[in-house]
């Protein structure tokens, strides 16, 4: 499998750092709330975080109560603010590509990723993997970019709007043409893999998981009307899907 490190690219990290920077943002208002409700209980359980970032989600995993917290990201920048921002006794992060799971030794109850997989160019390879590195009754819980989100090509604007700026509806375009998207987003060149929900969900089962649970993204409507123009296109596209996965046998 290819591997990509924008975030070491030093305008997209800085992009990247602001839209953090900023209190209400889709990863603290949308995914984060989300993902953590799809949680397995982690007292006591040792978790893996593939494509941990700057290391948010693994510390909240930590004050959760998990024994151990490995979080991995190929991004020495991203490593860089985890270790300063986001370090605890029982954390331990780690710069590895979630193609080379492999060189993984450990077994983990839980293995979670927020919002990395939309990289991955062979998802049933990488849960596939994902699978030997789990203990007996192993839980996955993972997000991605949502299909129409990922499908969006550039030919067209993501939404059509009116006069005044509001989101009237969703533009898709080639949702079922699959593979590498290259777009301009801050850089000329971001790249991304596209993926229909049933491609989607097709791998995670042949690789050997029955999926528990799946989700979309969603707010409820008073902070939606209160921050429309950040939020208020979620009713027509969902930006993210969730998955919670146990394995098969």
């Amino acid at each position: 499998m290819s591997q990509q490190n924008i975030y070491d690219n030093e305008k997209f990290f800085e992009n990247f750092k602001n839209i953090r920077a900023d209190k209400i943002n889709f990863n603290d208002i949308i995914e984060t709330p989300i993902i953590t409700s799809m949680l397995p209980p982690l007292e006591g359980k040792k978790v893996l975080d593939i494509g941990c970032g700057m290391g948010q989600h693994a510390k909240q995993y930590a004050e959760m109560g998990a024994q151990s917290v490995t979080g991995i990201d190929i991004s020495e920048k991203m490593l860089s603010c985890a270790v300063k921002n986001n370090s605890a006794d029982n954390i331990t992060y780690r710069r590895l590509a979630f193609e080379d799971l492999d060189k993984l030794s450990e077994k983990y109850d839980v293995v979670t990723s927020s919002l990395a997989f939309d990289y991955v160019e062979d998802l049933e390879g990488l849960m596939k993997n994902i699978k030997n590195l789990l203990n007996k009754d192993g839980k996955v819980v993972f997000s991605m970019s949502h299909p129409i989100s990922t499908a969006y090509d550039g030919v067209y604007d993501r939404y059509t709007r009116t006069e005044s700026g509001e989101k009237l509806y969703a533009n898709l375009h080639n949702y079922g043409a699959e593979g590498k998207r290259k777009i301009k987003w801050v850089v000329d060149d971001y790249e991304l893999y596209h993926r229909r929900v049933s491609t989607i969900i097709n791998e995670i089962v042949s690789a050997g998981f029955i999926i528990e649970k799946c989700r979309e993204a969603e707010l409820p409507e008073e902070i939606v009307k209160k921050y429309p123009e950040k939020f208020g296109g979620l009713i027509h596209h969902p930006d993210f899907i969730f998955f919670a996965l146990r394995k098969a046998d």
